[in-house]
């Protein structure tokens, strides 16, 4: 009776060790893992917030609250529907949005400026980074003062508040980013010949990315807390004046709601900071627990 022999259907070890190592894209796994998940993985990020509120209705229900200090969900939910019924509520956010963003657009071209400045010249750190950590230590509030004397009651101290904040934070996290790129890699371009432009475009600012990407995460969260002191100087309109005359009235359903924007507001940036890092940090692979 004849032996049939079976063919092998892959490469024999022979040929695989012949051919070399096989690449592998450090990616491919993580997007394997990723298509496995039926849930979104921001929306898993949501459970956290979800059970608390559930904690807070089911206290709120049992009486451990007290509705007259900490309101039901129910109740701030009725509140916020009220408030955005009327327009207030888009009113005041707008206005407090636009100062934000002026803020960040100024805040993120100063910070990011001094930064490249210091971070790759001496000369440039001996005159700009002793002044930055200066002021990352003043609190943003003992500036509200000073602001006020220099120009007056308008919208130019709310913004340049918020654009220090900004700019401080920008600047310390992208600084020490720069300083933090490996030589090695400096020195391999320089060998091959690169000059100062491309050592900067090719080395330096994709090696200092990640560190610009966290400090706008915390110059994001810096805007918003800054946001609170820069709208107690004599705004007419903006979050910060709801939550004056809410607290001046004793409505702390409208508090409540006004804290829930904010950490709405937070969380949106968060958000947006997650979802640049995916897009420019493509390259970089990062543990993203199991």
């Amino acid at each position: 009776m004849a032996t049939v022999l079976s063919r092998p259907r892959g490469p024999t070890k022979e040929a695989s060790a012949a051919r070399g190592p096989v690449l592998v894209d450090p990616r491919a796994s993580i997007g394997s893992r990723r298509r496995r998940e039926f849930v979104p993985r921001p929306i898993q990020r949501l459970l956290g917030p979800v059970l608390l509120v559930a904690l807070w209705q089911i206290l709120s229900t049992t009486g451990v609250f007290d509705a007259r200090t900490v309101p039901p969900p129910t109740r701030v939910v009725s509140a916020a529907l009220d408030l955005i019924a009327d327009g207030s509520l888009q009113d005041h956010l707008l206005t407090s949005l636009l100062r934000v963003g002026y803020g960040l657009v100024f805040g993120i071209a100063l910070g990011l400026s001094l930064a490249l400045v210091a971070g790759l010249s001496r000369v440039g750190e001996n005159f700009v980074d002793a002044n930055m950590e200066v002021l990352r230590a003043i609190p943003n509030f003992a500036l509200v003062p000073l602001l006020i004397v220099w120009f007056g009651i308008s919208e130019v101290p709310k913004v340049t508040l918020i654009t220090l904040a900004v700019a401080v934070a920008i600047y310390i996290n992208t600084f020490s980013a720069i300083r933090s790129v490996d030589a090695g890699l400096v020195e391999a371009a320089r060998s091959f010949g690169a000059g100062r432009a491309e050592l900067i475009y090719r080395v330096i600012v994709p090696g200092s990315l990640p560190g610009f990407l966290v400090g706008l995460r915390l110059a994001l969260t810096a805007s918003w807390l800054s946001l609170i002191f820069a709208e107690t100087i004599n705004a007419k309109k903006g979050l910060g004046r709801m939550m004056t005359d809410a607290r001046e009235y004793f409505h702390i359903d409208v508090v409540f709601v006004l804290i829930a924007v904010y950490a709405l507001l937070g969380l949106l940036s968060i958000l947006i900071v997650r979802f640049l890092e995916q897009r420019l940090l493509t390259w970089r692979r990062a543990y993203d627990g199991d």
